[in-house]
């Protein structure tokens, strides 16, 4: 395997809800969340999603298995677990990804997506596991 750079696979906002799609009690929070990145991180992002969803999700053709690895940011990995559980657009916002976690997605075809592995950091050394979450979240 030969790694590629791949720019949709950068760090950008995937998608930009709208004030109607997250239960009101959540909207002001999640806008504010998106509002808080510039402009150039907000506005190419939903082109950007699209096409990663497109290039690294789903099963392929004929018979033959792929193995993709795409290392990328929090939110990116937040939107392309929630694609593939069927969960609204906006749930990606309330997934934070721990720092070098993995996430392990199976796409079988006439299967849904399989959640095989989320935000598992069990290769690291304990003072690596750093989430961003208060000790009492920590897992």
């Amino acid at each position: 395997m030969h790694p590629r750079p791949a720019p949709e696979a950068g760090d950008y906002v995937p998608h930009l809800p709208t004030r109607q799609e997250p239960p009101p009690e959540h909207a002001d929070r999640i806008l504010d969340l998106i509002h808080a990145h510039p402009a150039s991180e907000r506005d190419p992002g939903p082109a950007l999603a699209h096409r990663v969803l497109t290039r690294f999700t789903g099963p392929t053709d004929g018979d033959h298995d792929v193995h993709a690895i795409v290392i990328t940011h929090a939110h990116l990995i937040g939107w392309i677990v929630s694609a593939a559980l069927g969960a609204p657009a906006w749930t990606w916002t309330g997934l934070a990804p721990a720092n070098a976690a993995l996430t392990v997605i199976r796409y079988t075809p006439d299967r849904a997506p399989a959640l095989l592995t989320y935000n598992d950091v069990c290769h690291l050394d304990a003072d690596l596991r750093w989430t961003g979450f208060p000790p009492h979240l920590t897992p």
